[in-house]
């Protein structure tokens, strides 16, 4: 590879950004940054985007270290630069204005499971999370097959096509991983998931009309979100005397949005054990979600853990487990 898409000074090979297309220079800039590799310890790889046509490679506390385009939408009359990636001859260019490559593939999902292989060889580093949509939805095995240590985070995104059942289990119940899990999907019409929810930490849904009461109390999370939900007032009534009776133990802020929370029904016969609060204030669970607590009831288990339940206006129940923990899990 030519150098001049390397357009900036020495130094800044410390970035990681910078290091990647460095490294494609030559075997022995290629052998030096591997050389230079250690990764602080609060960096994370990201793999993914929303769409398998934007898929990238990242690092949380830097821009897109390489990314993968479709090599019929690349024009001709630019000047062809090639690397050597995945076994195989691969055009880049250098993005104009953030100054990361652009890998060319005819197969998309082989250039995203090949700019992950080399990123991670490079620097010797786990992914931490990956952003899957249906096309790039083999990226979960591929990722956690070639590391020892489970993804952290998974999220899945995609709009434009609906995730199969067997996706939809894999994604719940098979795939590691050992903090959170994100989908922003429809589901089949038919779809219901007739296992128990195993242990994670954060469980974000952004469509869950499939969610039954059943599900919800096999529930181990510390944060829960289920928006566009089924629930009944009466289901939410349940989880409540579920979570004071001990279960859900480790939960520490649950919202569910209904579109038609009515808080005297959640809490039916509970008021005996409720105390009506004003002005909680803001509410910052371990995974960055904040919530204001404007008006409520506060509950309390028999352990003496205090919870403010409380109706918002976009039809949404909250459960603030106290004490507020700032604690990132992430």
């Amino acid at each position: 590879m030519n150098c001049k898409f390397l357009h900036f000074i020495c130094f800044q090979i410390y970035f990681f950004q910078f290091r990647v297309p460095l490294s494609f220079c030559s075997q022995k800039s290629h052998s030096v940054i591997k050389t230079l590799r250690k990764v602080p310890h609060d960096e994370r790889l990201l793999v993914g985007g929303p769409y398998i046509n934007s898929s990238f490679l990242s690092f949380t506390n830097c821009d897109c270290v390489l990314s993968t385009g479709n090599s019929a939408y690349i024009s001709s009359s630019e000047k062809e630069e090639y690397v050597k990636l995945g076994g195989q001859k691969v055009r880049v260019k250098m993005h104009r204005l953030v100054e990361y490559l652009i890998t060319y593939w005819e197969d998309k999902l082989t250039g995203l499971k090949a700019i992950t292989d080399y990123v991670t060889d490079l620097f010797n580093i786990d992914v931490s999370e990956v952003r899957v949509c249906k096309d790039s939805f083999k990226m979960i095995e591929h990722v956690n097959i070639k590391q020892k240590t489970p993804l952290e985070k998974v999220v899945y995104v995609d709009w434009n096509v609906v995730p199969s059942e067997d996706e939809m289990n894999y994604i719940l119940r098979d795939c590691r991983c050992s903090s959170q899990i994100c989908i922003n999907s429809e589901a089949l019409p038919d779809f219901r998931f007739s296992n128990n929810f195993r242990r994670i930490d954060c469980l974000e849904i952004s469509n869950s009309k499939w969610v039954t009461i059943d599900n919800l109390l096999t529930m181990d999370g510390i944060d829960i979100h289920l928006n566009n939900a089924s629930l009944t007032n009466s289901d939410l009534n349940v989880f409540l005397r579920h979570w004071l009776s001990g279960g859900s133990p480790r939960l520490k802020l649950f919202c569910a949005r209904t579109g038609s929370v009515d808080i005297f029904q959640v809490l039916a016969g509970l008021l005996d054990n409720a105390v009506l609060v004003e002005d909680r204030g803001d509410y910052t669970c371990p995974f960055g979600y904040s919530r204001t607590l404007s008006f409520g009831y506060d509950v309390k288990r028999g352990d003496g853990v205090t919870a403010t339940v409380c109706e918002q206006m976009n039809g949404t129940l909250v459960i603030a487990v106290w004490p507020e923990t700032t604690y990132n899990y992430n």
